[in-house]
């Protein structure tokens, strides 16, 4: 047999003997991808070094924590299946429910559920109200969010206003911690933001939301929900959402959820989200 055809005959055996081993073992050798928007606490770097040596303890596989900048790029990359699993706004959730798999939702206070705050500076003369912010410059945190953006345009249209010419000026900060920081130092009159991040930052970084004052809060809303791409394996989805249910049972994993100021996680429901679901039914007519 000739040199060329015996390297072809291995390259063959090579490629039976991989397309025998079993599809999850093989994932099991890649590593689990979940996808983050910035996180809000001075240290995320080592907190998040933190929270992925531990699912990798205890899912024993390597985790790769995927940021980006905004909830657009996390939510493109779950829908395309670029990481297995996301946490996300519930805003983007209810447009995409019919493709994503619902996985964990937080706990604050004991319960899923968190609020849109709108804050304005903490001087006397600044806006006390929603209507007395008609001309002023108003900080959103991202268009994907239901706190930051969803929520303070739907106020305006139920209270006959135009979202678009309401404001003097708008911008995004692309963070809560943005608009909190923002309305602070003055380069927003007002803005609005997620009750669990205002209020985390009060207790952690009290200089930073000194300089403002909620003048409003929303309903509540289901909290922000971890969930899984297309197509995910219902074995690595199970074993994934156990671990996250489990969190607040294990000493390492009690003590990630207190520096996050969470009380564990549950497997939630997807009418959590119905009130969202209406609110952007509203905007889309």
């Amino acid at each position: 047999m000739s040199v060329a055809n015996l390297s072809r005959r291995r390259i063959c055996q090579a490629l039976l003997v991989a397309a025998a081993i079993p599809r999850a073992v093989r994932a099991q050798d890649e590593p689990l991808r979940i996808g983050l928007t910035p996180v809000f606490l001075d240290d995320q770097v080592s907190f998040l070094g933190r929270w992925r040596d531990w699912f990798e303890r205890k899912l024993k596989r390597s985790v790769v924590f995927v940021q980006r900048g905004n909830y657009r790029e996390v939510i493109d990359l779950i829908r395309g299946g670029k990481v297995d699993f996301a946490w996300i706004c519930g805003y983007p959730y209810v447009r995409y429910r019919d493709e994503l798999h619902l996985v964990a939702v937080p706990l604050w206070h004991g319960r899923p559920y968190y609020r849109s705050y709108l804050i304005a500076a903490s001087a006397a003369a600044s806006p006390a109200s929603l209507n007395d912010l008609r001309g002023k410059v108003f900080a959103f945190s991202d268009p994907d969010s239901n706190s930051g953006f969803l929520y303070p345009q739907y106020r305006l249209i139920t209270e006959g206003h135009n979202p678009a010419t309401f404001f003097a000026r708008t911008f995004f900060t692309w963070s809560h911690r943005g608009v909190v920081e923002a309305v602070g130092v003055g380069l927003a009159d007002a803005g609005a933001v997620d009750s669990y991040v205002w209020e985390t930052l009060r207790e952690l970084y009290p200089h930073l939301t000194e300089g403002t004052r909620v003048i409003e809060q929303s309903p509540e809303f289901g909290h922000t929900p971890f969930v899984a791409r297309p197509g995910i394996g219902a074995d690595e989805l199970h074993r994934f959402q156990m671990l996250l249910l489990g969190m607040a049972e294990d000493a390492e994993g009690a003590e990630l959820l207190r520096q996050m100021r969470l009380d564990g996680f549950i497997a939630g429901h997807p009418s959590l989200y119905d009130g969202i679901a209406r609110m952007a039914a509203r905007l889309r007519r």
